[in-house]
């Protein structure tokens, strides 16, 4: 081997990605970015405007509703999810019967198709004949309207994500718990740290690249939320009569390939990408401080 194939080999190794990447990635980012300055249409002159889709944008109530349902579905499904997430991974860490069993378990809504969980919890959450509302009458309560209200649409949706996502997040983070020393829980254990402690101080800070991880993952897929409230709505980009639960990305869809106003519907895919940034951002300063 020469020096020239020493120097060079890693390069080549890589450059398949980053190709990929620039094709498949950053040029449709950029494109989307060149488009979201014009007002762009699918036949005809794409007129020049620079910012004036955001400017049209930030002062379009259309848009700062839909930004409104996809942060509370966010809050409401990802807090609760990554908690979730943490406690049984810890439950799972331990020695208990058939621990592979239910490791395994805890992995199959993820691989369970989105539609086909839409679909269930579409039912579930049925005004007439769904069963959360059999279960809430028989507790001598209303029935609930999921999809008429704002709160208990987005909570609905949230339990969807919840059900979908919180076992892809245990399994990461029973990974990182695997991987501390167990010299520490025994010296732990020596000193008179209860098991609790043993978690809050040893567990949860070692945890803190993987809780990281986690958080930020879960945030890029929390606010480009799609899937769930559109078969939620039974395939209508609406969100509701009142677009009680349309997302961002619902609006963007709707504005881009419903309305053929794709200059403005880049700019909302660019504003959601700066959302997306800055609430990474925050997250990230949130867990380094909580985990120190």
């Amino acid at each position: 081997m020469t020096r020239a194939d020493v120097k060079f080999a890693p390069y080549i190794f890589i450059a398949p990605f980053f190709v990929l990447f620039a094709i498949f990635g950053a040029f449709p980012l950029v494109y989307t970015g060149w488009v979201s300055l014009h007002d762009w249409h699918l036949i005809g002159e794409h007129t020049f405007v620079g910012f004036g889709n955001y400017s049209t944008l930030f002062a379009d109530p259309d848009f700062w509703n839909p930004l409104r349902n996809t942060v509370g579905i966010f809050v409401l499904a990802t807090v609760p999810q990554l908690l979730m997430a943490l406690a049984i991974a810890n439950l799972l860490n331990r020695k208990i019967r058939a621990r592979t069993f239910f490791r395994m378990g805890v992995l199959i809504p993820n691989v369970t198709s989105v539609a086909a969980v839409g679909i269930v919890f579409g039912q579930l959450f049925a005004r007439d004949v769904g069963l959360v509302n059999y279960v809430i009458t028989r507790l001598g309560l209303d029935a609930v309207d999921w999809q008429a209200n704002t709160w208990s649409s987005w909570i609905a949706i949230a339990v969807m994500v919840d059900w979908r996502w919180t076992g892809y997040n245990t399994l990461i983070l029973l990974g990182a718990m695997q991987a501390i020393p167990k010299d520490l829980f025994e010296s732990a254990s020596l000193d008179g740290a209860k098991p609790w402690q043993q978690f809050w101080r040893i567990t949860v800070p070692l945890l803190r690249p993987t809780l990281v991880f986690t958080v930020v993952i879960s945030t890029i897929g929390g606010l480009q939320l799609f899937t769930e409230p559109v078969i939620f709505g039974n395939g209508r980009m609406l969100g509701g009569t009142l677009g009680q639960f349309q997302t961002v990305t619902m609006y963007m869809y709707e504005t881009a390939f419903q309305r053929f106003q794709y200059g403005y519907g880049a700019a909302i895919a660019w504003a959601l990408f700066g959302l997306i940034v800055i609430f990474s951002l925050i997250n990230l300063l949130l867990v380094r401080r909580a985990a120190r």
